[in-house]
């Protein structure tokens, strides 16, 4: 099985034609009047909690192990089929939406924001408090397009202000219904959830919302102040400085990333190329050490190996093989075994790895260079000046592909789902 995983992962997921397990959750509609509302909050001003709510479902879905589609996946099916998000939807372009994207299950719905002010019959205090409690009205449902079924309405009622808390009631509610398997109990499941203030919660889905990415940065920063504890505005302006190149600023926020959120193996992923680049090897020695033991992929190996390499250690040559063995067209990940082999004094071996670098990228002066060394037996002089730039030429790898590993893992894991006709 390991054989033919790695030769489907080196392919990509997009030669698969089988049915996908994936699971996509569509931005929830705003179905609440125009009106607005003596605190200022008008109908199109609370668009963003439709996206709030499927983001908080599709990070629950992760972290349990459901195949979720990203957002920009979304976002592009509706371009294809002219369709507005976070506006109802008719069953038809749901099945449709579910069509385009080759997902198992669909979950959608709508929520409605009724402000207290304009709630008739509130001449007093208490009947205010009680109107206020009914302020937002969500409901939420799942399309099985294999099996044509849809569930029950999930109903979710409650104050704006409680948005994390009934969030999280309907994530439980929406995962028994996905993956009755995954979850667990209700008491477990919230004990793993803090509650995350509304305004935190805000500014980090309009930082998602943002096209500019100066306006993205600011609204994540306000949400991390708002809420030093939650972790997903955290991730984003890690990954803000780390495109920048800032890797020590990027670590300082990868690192509020724990192991209970969905991102937590992609944010060690960058916290691990972050502390190689500031040199500290050991650390991401077992930053990658930690994924590559539930994501074994050629980009995860390959920078475990190099930072290996760089302090020395043997097991680098075994770490570099299992990347090549992973995808072996990939020509980093033969000169990165070429060269540990080439430091080691292997040169026959070596050599092998750098001339499959050159059959795909003749151009490549340093493997050239280094192939010369290994056809001439002369290996790495530490103490010759001319030999400085042969140091430290271990290549990283930038991109993390862990939702196509497990994609193709579950069809191979599932063999009668996958031969089932479509519907």
């Amino acid at each position: 099985m390991r054989f033919l995983l790695c030769t489907l992962f080196a392919a990509g997921a997009s030669a698969i034609s089988l049915w996908a397990d994936d699971t996509a959750v569509l931005p929830f509609a705003n179905i609440s009047s125009s009106a607005v509302s003596g605190s200022g909050r008008s109908s199109a001003n609370v668009d963003w909690i439709g996206e709030s709510i499927a983001e908080n479902l599709r990070a629950t879905f992760s972290v349990r192990g459901i195949l979720t589609l990203e957002r920009d996946r979304i976002a592009e099916a509706y371009r294809r089929l002219q369709l507005r998000e976070r506006t109802e939807l008719t069953e038809g372009s749901i099945l449709k939406l579910g069509e385009v994207l080759d997902a198992e299950k669909v979950v959608y719905g709508t929520f409605s924001y009724a402000p207290s002010s304009n709630t008739p019959g509130n001449a007093n205090a208490a009947g205010a408090a009680a109107a206020s409690k009914r302020s937002l009205k969500i409901q939420a449902r799942v399309s099985d397009r294999r099996r044509l079924r849809q569930s029950a309405v999930f109903e979710e009622s409650g104050a704006i202000e409680d948005l994390a808390t009934l969030e999280a009631h309907l994530a439980w509610r929406v995962l028994t219904a996905v993956a009755p398997a995954q979850a667990p109990a209700e008491s477990e499941f919230r004990s793993l959830r803090a509650p995350v203030p509304l305004d935190a919660l805000e500014n980090y889905i309009r930082g998602l919302l943002a096209s500019a990415p100066d306006q993205k940065e600011k609204y994540f920063a306000q949400a991390a102040r708002q809420d030093p504890d939650f972790s997903p505005p955290a991730f984003e302006l890690g990954k803000i400085y780390f495109d920048r190149k800032d890797y020590r600023e990027a670590a300082q926020w990868l690192e509020h990333v724990g192991p209970t959120e969905n991102h937590y193996r992609e944010a060690s992923f960058l916290l691990g190329i972050a502390r190689y680049q500031a040199g500290n090897f050991d650390a991401a020695q077992k930053a990658f050490q930690m994924i590559a033991a539930k994501v074994p992929i050629g980009a995860v190996w390959n920078n475990l190996g190099a930072a290996e390499s760089r302090q020395n250690l043997p097991q680098a040559i075994d770490t570099f093989r299992k990347a090549v063995e992973q995808d072996a067209s990939d020509p980093d990940y033969h000169f990165n075994l070429g060269y540990a082999l080439f430091k080691k004094g292997d040169f026959a071996v070596a050599a092998d790895h750098f001339r499959e670098v050159l059959d795909r990228n003749p151009g490549d002066q340093m493997a050239t260079l280094l192939l010369g060394r290994c056809l001439k037996k002369q290996g790495l002089r530490a103490a010759t000046p001319s030999d400085a730039r042969l140091q430290a030429l271990e290549r990283l790898k930038y991109t993390y592909e862990e939702r196509v590993y497990f994609q193709l893992k579950s069809i191979l894991e599932s063999p009668t789902k996958s031969s089932e006709p479509r519907q």
